[in-house]
């Protein structure tokens, strides 16, 4: 690990004086809330997490015992994403609409509780991602980003998160059940509650089998279906007979509809470096 990058980042906590974090419970965002714990007096730190139906449960309840371990009162704000029509059609810029609501919601709150800035997990390798309108509506927010000012990319995120012992420090990256869905399809609540069931069956029904992946994905697709599960559990999955088509039935039996198929999770790309 590069012994600096904590002396940066805590000096770009620091220099906020208060902050309120827009919180999600992974490890980007639970960094920059230690950082700002550790730099920042008792009373000028604030988590904030929106509570909407794009949440997953569970990642609602890890981020309340994340936040209650590092002493930090947990503000939960409602989400109004699927109230935005930019959202629900889902066009490809839905990241945008969803953080010009989130944000800007906890942009509110911190006004009203005299936090002077916002502050998410963004860091420096999410600047090099092929497509993230999410970022733009940060910036029309003024949202600050200490990670990617102090220049943290993913890999130092994780090592000064271990370094530091946050449980979440090799936490994978789970993204919002809208991302399930595929550019095209409308968002709706009875989707985002279908991608969250759809989850919980397979893993229930992958740990029955012994594999427990470390990425698992149900993707909603324009006709059918995709489960993606990382490249070890994928070659678990296909060693087993009948497997493949036991977790297709069950999600059928959910109510996913058309062809469904179980395949090997890829991140998503970045772009070269400059």
């Amino acid at each position: 690990m590069d012994t600096g990058i904590e002396d940066r980042l805590l000096a770009e906590v620091r220099a906020l004086g208060s902050v309120a974090v827009a919180f999600s419970g992974g490890v980007d965002s639970a960094l920059v809330l230690a950082a700002a714990v550790r730099a920042l007096p008792a009373g000028r730190v604030l988590a904030a997490i929106a509570d909407s139906p794009s949440l997953a449960r569970a990642e609602l309840v890890a981020a309340r015992g994340i936040a209650a371990g590092l002493g930090v009162e947990l503000a939960e704000v409602a989400g109004t994403e699927l109230a935005v029509p930019g959202y629900r059609d889902n066009a490809g810029d839905r990241c945008y609409f969803c953080k010009q609501a989130v944000l800007g919601a906890i942009a509110g709150l911190a006004l009203r509780r005299g936090f002077a800035f916002v502050a998410t997990g963004t860091h420096a390798d999410d600047h090099r991602a092929v497509h993230r309108p999410g970022l733009r509506a940060a910036r029309e927010l003024r949202v600050v980003e200490p990670l990617a000012e102090a220049g943290l990319g993913k890999r130092d995120v994780r090592a000064l998160a271990a370094a530091w012992s946050l449980p979440v420090a090799d936490k994978p990256s789970t993204p919002c059940l809208a991302s399930r869905i595929s550019v095209g399809v409308p968002v709706s609540l009875g989707r985002l509650g279908l991608v969250e069931r759809a989850e919980i069956a397979v893993g229930a029904r992958l740990a029955e089998a012994g594999i427990r992946p470390r990425d698992l994905r149900v993707r909603l697709l324009g006709r059918g279906f995709r489960v993606e599960v990382d490249g070890a559990a994928h070659a678990a999955v296909e060693a087993r007979p009948g497997l493949v088509a036991a977790v297709v039935g069950e999600l059928g039996g959910l109510g996913l509809n058309g062809p469904g198929a179980v395949t090997a999770y890829r991140a998503p790309a970045l772009a070269p470096p400059p």
